[in-house]
């Protein structure tokens, strides 16, 4: 039996995050992050400058990825039982131009403590003459739907230009020139959602710490090759592109974007930010939800710490203590009454006006009318030292005020106990859904290996059972309480 932890109220915010929230943890320190490739069940990153970073659970990332041949701006995929990373060297200088090269290495696994790890010769794909349009640095990968391998590459010194390459040899494809998509941007990346090619790029300034102006845009294409058009008609390779993360508080320069599927419905984009002001003002991985809105791109959000109701997206229902409800005092108001009586505000319901009545120990919940009540306020922190997944940590949830978490059981059902729990049955991991909706689901269940996540089975019976994102059953929205 998991042993239980009795503690006061008040230590409840020390489990908190705080602002840090929205920041990886451990030593997520990187400029120009490749897309995050998944290995062995760790997670890799790669920058510029050479080496990169490491994850076990994709929220702890610290040093000690590995990738010899220096440059910049890398990118890393994995195609078939190998992982393909690419990066590109300059020698701009007097003479030179902008004459930069894209390299290609292949490997059979990321994880340098593999027998098996051991990066082939670099060889030399595409790039720039140092006089043409085109400043061939900052190498994308894409696999396309169809089996397709793209390469995309640029910066502000001219176009950024795709070539497909052969996804066996990583060499460009016999017959395939490179053709201009966009300018005024550098970073390419390009990904398929839905029919559509879309090419994500950097726009903006960087390499200036909290005076970095980067910002992420995109175009869509009905063709790998483009055209690439924005929200509102506006080409790439004329300047276009829709917004899709720039800077934010105390977090500035979004750029480098990278997209992570980890099931259908359930997406993450990786970046990195120019300086974070609360991590010494360097530049620092990031990752986030990654939505699909009227067929575009949007910058999710992890959740903050706060009290919220629950809500199941099913029938607007809301998860509840399995309590009495309390009634507010008087009844209807405002019928045959004097229209110059005064206004005045009417308090909501307090938890002391009701929590004496609740019975003591475990108390199971279920679901109710959004009433916000006491016995439906939830509050929700992350919990500093559990870790967490890809893009966000574990959570603690409790009743607001109270000593009552939100567990799992063996019966893969949902209950409250009074006391914490050491294990992963009061951890929850809590991610936005490419709808904008949210996913809840235990760390673990205590006598189950499956991962399941909170589902509403009916309008008043909350539980636990597989995910299921073309069902509204499997999803949650939150409001502040």
């Amino acid at each position: 039996m998991k042993k239980r932890i009795a503690i006061a109220v008040i230590s409840f915010a020390a489990l908190a995050l705080g602002s840090a929230v929205k920041a990886q943890t451990g030593s997520p320190f990187i400029h120009d992050p490749s897309t995050v490739v998944e290995c062995d069940g760790k997670y890799y990153t790669f920058g510029t400058g050479g080496g990169g970073l490491i994850s076990e659970d994709g929220w702890v990332w610290n040093g000690g990825g590995v990738r010899p041949g220096g440059g910049v701006a890398p990118d890393a995929i994995k195609i078939g039982d190998r992982y393909m990373v690419v990066y590109a060297l300059t020698d701009r200088g007097v003479g030179n131009g902008h004459r930069s090269r894209v390299y290609m290495m292949w490997n059979k696994t990321l994880d340098p403590a593999s027998p098996d790890f051991g990066y082939t010769e670099p060889i030399d794909i595409a790039g720039s003459d140092g006089f043409e349009d085109c400043d061939g640095i900052d190498p994308g990968l894409m696999l396309g739907p169809d089996g397709r391998l793209w390469l995309t590459y640029g910066t502000y010194f001219g176009y950024i230009r795709i070539v497909e390459l052969d996804p066996a040899t990583g060499l460009c494809m016999e017959g395939s020139q490179p053709m201009d998509v966009a300018i005024s941007c550098e970073a390419p990346e390009m990904t398929y959602h839905d029919g559509w090619y879309y090419l994500l790029a950097t726009h903006g300034t960087c390499c200036d710490g909290a005076n970095s102006t980067y910002n992420i845009i995109v175009g869509r294409s009905k063709s790998p090759t483009g055209p690439y058009y924005d929200n509102v008609g506006r080409d790439m390779v004329q300047g276009g592109g829709k917004l899709v993360l720039a800077s934010e508080n105390r977090r500035m320069g979004a750029g480098h974007f990278g997209r992570f599927i980890i099931e259908d419905g359930v997406e993450k984009m990786s970046f990195h930010f120019e300086a974070d002001l609360d991590l010494s003002g360097r530049s620092t991985l990031a990752i986030r939800p990654l939505l699909w809105r009227n067929g575009w791109p949007v910058a999710g959000e992890i959740l903050e710490d706060g009290v919220y109701g629950m809500v199941s997206e099913r029938r607007g229902t809301a998860l509840e203590l399995s309590v009495k409800m309390v009634r507010m005092a008087g009844g209807m108001r405002g019928f045959g009454r004097s229209g110059d009586q005064p206004v005045v505000r009417v308090e909501s319901q307090k938890l002391s006006d009701v929590e004496s009545g609740w019975p003591k120990g475990e108390v199971p919940v279920r679901l109710g009318a959004d009433m916000f009540r006491p016995h439906q306020s939830w509050e929700i922190v992350a919990d500093s030292q559990a870790g967490g997944s890809l893009g966000g940590p574990y959570y603690r949830i409790r009743i607001a005020g109270t000593g009552r978490y939100l567990t799992a059981t063996s019966e893969k059902e949902v209950t409250t106990v009074e006391s914490v729990i050491e294990g992963g049955e009061q951890l929850w991991r809590i991610e936005q859904l490419s709808d904008g909706t949210w996913r809840i689901m235990p760390k673990s269940i205590p006598g189950c290996e499956e991962q399941l996540a909170l589902v509403a089975v009916a309008d008043g019976t909350p539980s636990l059972a597989p995910f299921d994102y073309s069902s509204d059953n499997s999803k949650w929205t939150f409001r502040k309480h």
